[in-house]
């Protein structure tokens, strides 16, 4: 779920208040009435690799002199866990149909292309991955805005941890949190301004070479 402490959007994950609404309130206090996943045996076998620092700086140094960027660390603070959280509580609504779209990462290696839901309404932007235990590979979710802001997110009764982008309205990626911890109410921002927040799998982005400052292609956004 996102958003930044505002009463407006949708709670953390994507700009804006951290929702004190019933919806996340009951999610919050329900009970887990079925199994839930747990971790793998050894997740500390999971690994992120490193970006050398030269191509980093490489990126840095094309961006336009006072834009906004937070340069991608050439190691991660944090590593993926192995799967899902096991406090992952249950889903109290039949989860909404979005519509789909399309992002291409036309300068990373590749340009790997992944398939995205689109949220765009306060509800589908508070909900976000809320209650998932799984994400295909190549999936993710984007979150559109009206305005541009210093997008504000957290992970409540988010169960998968993810890499979080935050995207410009010319496709520019002004910072990527990098594997959100699960289950948190710490909220979290980059600093600058964007107009669209993606979420993919923890570890996609540095698996795929993809840093602060590249450009992405959005379609059917």
């Amino acid at each position: 779920m996102r958003g930044r402490p505002q009463v407006f959007s949708f709670a953390p994950f994507s700009t804006a208040a951290i929702f004190g609404s019933a919806l996340l309130l009951a999610a919050c206090e329900r009970p887990v009435e079925e199994p839930t996943p747990t971790r793998p045996k050894d997740p500390s076998s999971i690994t992120v690799p490193a970006i050398p620092t030269a191509s980093v700086a490489a990126v840095a140094s094309a961006v336009p002199a006072g834009r906004c960027i937070t340069r991608t660390p050439a190691k991660p603070k944090r590593t993926p866990p192995g799967g899902p959280d096991a406090r992952c509580p249950r889903d109290p609504e039949t989860p909404p149909k979005l519509r789909s779209g399309k992002i291409v990462f036309t300068e990373a290696k590749g340009a790997p292309v992944t398939t995205i839901e689109v949220a765009e309404n306060d509800h589908d932007r508070q909900r976000g991955l809320m209650y998932r235990t799984k994400m295909g590979d190549e999936k993710g979710m984007i979150f559109t805005f009206g305005e541009k802001d210093d997008h504000t997110f957290w992970m409540h009764n988010t169960c998968i941890s993810l890499d979080m982008l935050f995207i410009d309205d010319d496709g520019m990626i002004v910072g990527i949190e990098e594997s959100t911890p699960t289950m948190s109410d710490d909220t979290f921002s980059v600093g600058c301004a964007s107009k669209y927040v993606l979420e993919l799998n923890a570890g996609w982005t540095r698996a795929h070479g993809v840093v602060a400052g590249q450009k992405v292609k959005l379609e059917g956004i």
